[in-house]
């Protein structure tokens, strides 16, 4: 098949787990003999949207890769004034204000929509990954009206989700891939089209294997045990009730215990003599720092899979996770491999049952990687998703 992938920054510099995901889709796609192309953003951040890649056509691990240019970097002063007006207002938005409050999210890109409805047509479908941007939201209802368009849309409840700014895309989109079922209840509850959908998760290597050791003596943390953040450093993942949950907890419980967020920070955390930055690394390091972990902690409140979760699953590494997330929670009740929290009481018991019971962080691992194993391998989710693209674009060439 000829399939086309929409998603808003890619490269293996890229933070993001939604640029995670729509590059390991593609890349290993193609590496299944598709012939796979990508049209994506010159930008590395999201925060500024600034150009960083060249600009035109290049080859990525098997994948053909257009880049087009960001038409303006994020203002983010007017952004954010604009946000709160949007999100957290107390009357309803009008669209226009909606509209431009996407436009300045971005990232606008130079001829994008020109490009999909020249270029659309050559695919047997394309695929958008994550709803939230302008590239979803531009560029599906352009390429819906030249091939089958397949949403992948990393729904969170969250505000933006329940603008009325959104409903074109997913009336638009011929079918669905959802991560969890949650995420398909919330599509459902939310938007009500009913399209050709799966529930499809997100793969996972199960023969990684890290290196502690080499992690550890990178960061100095010599023989101390460890929670592990992983993912951007953003107060909307959670980082800094993260932070302030563990620095009340080693206020009650002095000891060894120390926290590692691994990322890149947004906004920079307070220093603390037990928290350990070690800012961007690469998927090796990455591995790494979690085989040597007492457990992964996903604070976030809005997810609508954590890959980084299936990943430390994969090693058999437990998890803490928040509760007050339906994804997270859910994903801990189905798996057995992590302790829910909601705030910091929970918090506490959670630690000290992984700190002081090795029995029972060595059940919730294996029970953890054993659920990746029947889920989430990748073998089987490209064999799903193989199918389930084959049966959308064949429904084209059928009404053809």
């Amino acid at each position: 098949m000829r399939l086309l992938f929409a998603v808003q920054r890619f490269g293996h510099e890229v933070a993001g787990g939604a640029e995670s995901f729509g590059r390991e889709l593609a890349t290993r796609m193609a590496g299944r003999g598709h012939d796979v192309h990508v049209v994506t953003s010159c930008a590395r951040s999201y925060v500024d949207w600034a150009d960083e890649y060249p600009p035109g056509e290049s080859q990525f691990d098997g994948v053909t890769l257009h880049r087009l240019p960001v038409v303006r970097p994020r203002d983010n002063d007017l952004f954010n004034m604009l946000n709160v007006r949007v999100n957290a207002g107390d009357r309803p938005t009008p669209l226009y204000l909606q509209e431009e409050w996407m436009r300045l999210q971005g990232p606008v890109l130079q001829g994008y929509e020109a490009w999909l409805d020249e270029r659309a047509g050559e695919f047997d479908a394309a695929a958008f990954v994550t709803y939230l941007y302008w590239t979803s939201w531009a560029g599906i209802p352009v390429a819906a009206s030249q091939t089958p368009t397949i949403f992948h849309p990393l729904a969170h409840d969250e505000p933006p989700l329940y603008l009325p700014l959104y409903d074109a895309s997913y009336r638009h989109a011929s079918a669905f891939a959802f991560l969890t079922p949650e995420e398909a209840e919330l599509v459902e509850r939310r938007f009500r089209v009913r399209r050709p959908s799966i529930v499809l998760g997100a793969g996972v290597e199960l023969d990684a294997t890290g290196d502690a050791a080499r992690f550890r003596a990178a960061h100095r943390l010599g023989d101390d045990p460890y929670l592990l953040f992983v993912g951007r450093i953003d107060p909307h993942k959670g980082s800094d009730e993260l932070f302030d949950h563990f620095r009340a907890y080693k206020e009650l419980h002095p000891g060894p215990l120390k926290l590692v967020f691994v990322g890149e920070p947004v906004r920079p955390l307070p220093p603390h003599p037990d928290v350990v930055v070690t800012g961007f690394v690469d998927d090796a390091v990455r591995v790494d720092a979690m085989a040597g972990a007492l457990a992964l902690a996903v604070p976030s409140y809005f997810e609508s899979f954590s890959i980084v979760l299936v990943e430390a699953w994969a090693q058999g590494v437990p998890a803490l996770v928040q509760s007050r997330c339906d994804v997270l929670r859910g994903q801990a009740r189905r798996s057995n491999g992590a302790i829910p929290y909601g705030g910091f009481a929970e918090f506490e018991a959670a630690v000290d049952a992984l700190v002081h019971d090795e029995p029972l962080r060595t059940a919730l691992g294996e029970a953890g990687r054993a659920y990746v194993n029947d889920l989430y391998a990748w073998p089987r989710v490209l064999d799903v998703y193989e199918e389930f693209v084959t049966g959308i674009a064949a429904r084209r060439r059928d009404i053809a």
